[in-house]
């Protein structure tokens, strides 16, 4: 098995023009280890602004991006004991992370940032950082849940829960944000979608969107938002651009709102006035991911409620510079490599 050759996309520095396509030998798994022959990655932003350098700027390397792989196991460690040759598997992307309080020290241990990634044939993982997959889903749509679907599903439905008949606002079309609004139709919710699009506005209703705001011809988005619940504000907002979009995301919020920080498209850092916080008792919380429970938990509730991962796009292995440039476009729902 050492012998058969293992196609990787690496990095030799920052760049698209610094990745590229390289060949070694198969790794080979430690006694709590797990050797999957990987069938499909999945994109997520964050995968572009780490080859970009902008992410993580100490990187070493040479390295091989992104987090998100499903994958057959097709040998096991010799203390393995939770799975066996044959089953389909994800990997959980914050690695040290099974249940509970986050480790102390978050992302000592994950997929495609700290460990390396998932572009590649076969990729390792530990028994206690794997899932099983959604058996409904087909290999496209199970990669993209690691990232995108879980933290959606963190910030609704663990950090807090959710009530339903609330309203939720979900900036954006993208991964996080189409998760999102299939379980808040799936939890009650009243979403509420915004994107510069109204053709990408007209595919949310049609996801189960309650009401949708173009950002572009109505930049005061916040203001629309009141509008659309009275005056009262929204209950939850998944807040994806950072900089002063935080502001009008502040803006928005009814009284004790939860703004669950999720996404940096826009800026690196959140700008917004202090006052507002105290007077409506506004609840903030930092979101990264989550743990391997509650991705079991996801994966049993995907499965019961029928949801079907929105794909903008596949592409080929040899097309992963086209699909990480694609990433910049915009697409409506997820963007997937398949390996096979």
């Amino acid at each position: 098995m050492s012998t058969q050759i293992n196609r990787s996309w690496q990095m030799s520095g920052f760049g698209l023009s610094r990745l590229s396509q390289v060949t070694g030998k198969m790794p080979q798994p430690g006694p709590h280890e797990l050797l999957v022959r990987t069938k499909a990655v999945s994109l997520n932003y964050k995968d572009r602004l780490i080859v970009d350098g902008t992410l993580i700027p100490e990187l070493t390397f040479p390295f091989v991006p992104t987090s998100d792989a499903v994958g057959e196991i097709v040998a096991v460690g010799s203390a393995v004991s939770r799975f066996q040759v044959g089953q389909r598997v994800l990997g959980q992307v914050i690695a040290d992370w099974p249940d509970g309080d986050a480790p102390p020290v978050l992302h000592k241990h994950t997929l495609g940032s700290s460990l390396p990634g998932m572009l590649s044939d076969y990729v390792v993982f530990g028994e206690d950082a794997a899932v099983l997959a959604p058996p409904l889903l087909s290999d496209i749509e199970a990669a993209s849940l690691p990232i995108a679907a879980l933290t959606a599903w963190f910030a609704m439905a663990e950090a807090t829960k959710p009530v339903a008949g609330q309203t939720i606002l979900i900036q954006g079309t993208g991964g996080v944000s189409l998760f999102a609004l299939q379980f808040a139709r799936a939890f009650g919710l009243r979403a509420i979608v915004t994107s510069s699009s109204d053709e990408k506005l007209e595919r949310a209703k049609k996801l189960g969107a309650w009401q949708v705001i173009n950002y572009r011809t109505r930049p005061a988005w916040d203001e629309a938002a009141l509008e659309l619940t009275d005056g009262l504000g929204v209950n939850h907002i998944l807040e994806m651009v950072g900089g002063d979009n935080a502001r009008r995301s502040l803006s928005a919020l009814a009284a004790s709102g939860r703004l669950s920080i999720i996404g940096l498209l826009g800026a690196m850092e959140l700008n917004f006035p202090i006052v507002p916080f105290m007077r409506n008792r506004i609840v903030v919380q930092g979101l990264s991911i989550g743990h391997r429970r509650s991705f079991e938990r996801m994966n049993q509730a995907i499965e019961a409620l029928g949801i079907k991962p929105v794909i903008d796009k596949v592409f080929g292995f040899d097309e992963v510079p086209q699909a990480l440039q694609h990433l910049e476009k915009g697409p409506f729902g997820k963007i997937v490599i398949s390996t096979t």
